[in-house]
C-alpha cells in the first residue's frame, strides 16, 4: 500500500517538533496537499492542534495502547495514497528512543519502524554548533535500523550560525538539512498546564496557524521534505486490508458526549466504535445547554473543569438534570475531568464550585501532576460495564485528586497495577450505574469498552 508519510521526531521533550508538525501541516495544506495527521502517544492537545491545522482528525498511534497490527490498520484507513495529492504526518513524542523502559519500548523509534516511516529529527540549536552532529550521528548509531532520512535545525541563530551547523551535519552524519528555523520571538502556541492551550480555547487560532504557515514557507524545504514522504516504501499490512472506519450499524442506542471548551479529551476511533456498536452520538455541551437531552447512556470525557469550573457551576439547571438521570439509572463512563465534574465539589485555590454531585466525592486541584503516565488496570469488582477479571491498558494525566477523607464511603472497580488512580492502589469510582476513572481508555486496545457501554445504554433503554 502506497502512503507518502514522514515522521517528525525530536532528542527530547520541548525541542520544537509540535511546532513544526503543526507548521508543516499548515503549509501543506495550503498548497492543496490532503494531509492525515497522527501523534504518536496518548496526547489529546498536539492532537487537537493538528487536527486544525490540517483539517483533518488526527489520530494517535500508540504501541502500549494498541497491538501493532491495530495501529498498522489505522494508519492505513486514512485513505491517503499518493493517488490523491496526500501525505501522513505523524508527530512523535518525548526524545526519538525515550519509551518506558531503558530500551525505549514503544518509543517513537519503534513506531517508525513498525510504519516503515521516514524520520526527520528536530533539532534544538540553541547555543551549540557542531555538538548538533554528534546527537543526530548518536541517533543513527543507536539503532541503525531507524530511518532517519533528514534533519531540521530549530532555534538557529544568524546565517553564520546555520552554515556550520548545515556543514556539521551534512558531512558528519551524511543527512540532508531540511530546514533551519530562526529563534522566534513571538509565542503563537502557549502553554499551560497540560501542554498547549487548545485551540478551543486558543483566540485568534486561525491567526497562529496561518503565522505557521508563513514560518514553514520561510525556513523549511517543503519540497525536499514532501520527497521525502513520498519515498517511503510501500506499507505491507496484516492480512492485506485496513480498517474499515466507516462501518455504523443502523443506531439503536442514542449516547451524548459532554463535548465544549470544558471537556475536550476524545480519541476520533472511540466515537467511530460507538458508531460502529449502534450508537447514535448526540454532542452535548454542559456550558451551554439548559438541560440533559434524552439519551441512553453518556460518555464524559477528560478535559479542564479545573479551568471552567465558575461556568460549569454556573449552569444549575444542566446540572441538576444530569444528577437527577443519574439517579434514574442512566448508565455513565466518566474519564478524568469527566470523573471530577459528576463529583459534589471542585475545590481550586481558595474556592469551591458546586459540581453535578452524582459521585459522593469532592476533588481538588494541585500545582503538580497527581497521575501522570501509562496505566493498567485489573477489575475486581462489580460495575457497569467490564467484567471482573478483566485486564486494562490507557493513560491519565491530572491535577487533580480525590479528597481521602472520603475513601470510605465509596467503592472502586481497579485495582491499579500500573499508575496512580484515584488513591495510588484504586481506580474506577462506581455509584449506581457510573463508573468514573482517571485512566482514559483508546477503542483500538480495550476492544470490549464500545459494545458494553452500548449494551448498558441498551439496558436502561429497555428497562425505561
Amino acid at each position: 500500500m502506497n502512503i507518502p508519510r514522514v515522521l517528525i521526531a525530536g532528542l527530547r521533550g520541548g525541542g520544537g517538533k509540535t511546532f513544526v508538525s503543526l507548521s508543516l501541516a499548515a503549509a501543506w495544506r495550503e498548497q492543496g496537499l490532503r494531509v492525515a495527521p497522527f501523534k504518536k502517544g496518548p496526547d489529546y492537545i498536539d492532537a487537537a492542534w493538528l487536527s486544525a491545522a490540517a483539517g483533518r482528525p488526527c489520530r494517535n498511534l500508540d504501541l502500549f495502547l494498541m497491538a501493532s497490527d491495530a495501529a498498522k490498520r489505522s494508519f492505513a484507513a486514512t485513505g491517503v495514497d499518493s493517488s490523491a495529492k496526500g501525505v501522513a504526518l505523524i508527530e512523535g513524542n518525548r526524545g526519538l528512543f525515550d519509551g518506558m523502559n531503558s530500551l525505549g519500548t514503544y518509543s517513537t523509534a519503534e513506531l517508525a519502524k513498525l510504519l516503515q516511516t521516514p524520520v526527520v529529527l528536530t533539532v534544538d540549536c540553541t547555543k551549540a554548533t557542531r555538538t548538533v552532529a554528534a546527537l543526530v550521528l548518536g541517533c543513527q548509531r543507536l539503532d541503525p535500523a531507524v530511518p532517519i532520512a533528514g534533519v531540521i535545525l530549530n532555534k538557529t541563530g544568524g546565517p553564520r550560525h546555520v552554515s556550520v551547523l548545515r556543514k556539521a551535519v551534512e558531512e558528519t552524519c551524511g543527512l540532508p538539512v531540511l530546514g533551519a528555523v530562526a529563534r522566534l520571538s513571538e509565542d503563537l502556541f502557549p502553554e499551560r498546564h497540560l501542554g498547549l492551550v487548545p485551540p478551543v480555547e486558543h483566540q485568534g487560532q486561525g491567526g497562529s496557524l496561518g503565522r505557521a504557515a508563513e514560518i514553514a514557507r520561510e525556513y523549511l524545504d517543503l519540497g525536499a521534505l514532501r520527497a521525502v514522504a513520498d519515498g517511503a516504501p510501500p506499507l505491507e499490512l496484516p492480512g492485506g486490508e485496513s480498517i474499515d472506519q466507516d462501518g455504523a450499524t443502523q443506531p439503536t442506542v442514542r449516547i451524548g458526549i459532554l463535548r465544549d471548551a470544558a471537556f475536550q479529551f476524545y480519541y476520533p476511533e472511540n466515537i467511530e466504535a460507538l458508531a460502529r456498536e449502534g450508537a447514535e452520538v448526540i454532542e452535548i455541551s454542559p456550558l451551554r445547554d439548559a438541560n440533559l437531552p434524552e439519551v441512553d447512556g453518556l460518555y464524559i470525557g477528560g478535559g479542564f473543569p479545573e479551568t471552567m469550573a465558575p461556568e460549569l457551576a454556573e449552569n444549575k439547571p444542566f446540572i441538576e438534570s444530569l444528577r437527577l438521570a443519574v439517579e434514574n439509572g442512566l448508565p455513565v463512563y466518566a474519564e478524568c475531568g469527566g470523573a471530577v465534574y459528576l463529583g459534589r465539589e471542585l475545590v481550586v485555590g481558595d474556592k469551591q464550585y458546586r459540581m453535578v454531585g452524582a459521585l459522593p466525592a469532592t476533588f481538588g486541584f494541585r500545582s503538580k501532576p497527581q497521575g501522570h503516565g501509562y496505566a493498567t488496570l485489573e477489575t475486581i469488582d462489580e460495575n457497569p460495564f467490564f467484567e471482573v477479571g478483566q485486564s486494562l491498558r490507557g493513560h491519565e494525566f491530572h491535577y487533580t485528586y480525590m479528597d481521602p477523607a472520603q475513601l470510605e464511603d465509596v467503592s472502586f472497580a481497579f485495582k491499579v497495577t500500573r499508575g496512580h488512580g484515584f488513591t495510588g492502589q484504586r481506580d474506577g469510582l462506581c455509584h449506581r450505574n457510573v463508573l468514573a476513572s482517571y485512566t482514559h481508555v483508546h477503542a483500538l486496545g480495550t476492544e470490549t469498552w464500545a459494545p458494553a457501554v452500548v449494551r448498558a445504554a441498551l439496558r436502561f433503554r429497555q428497562g425505561k
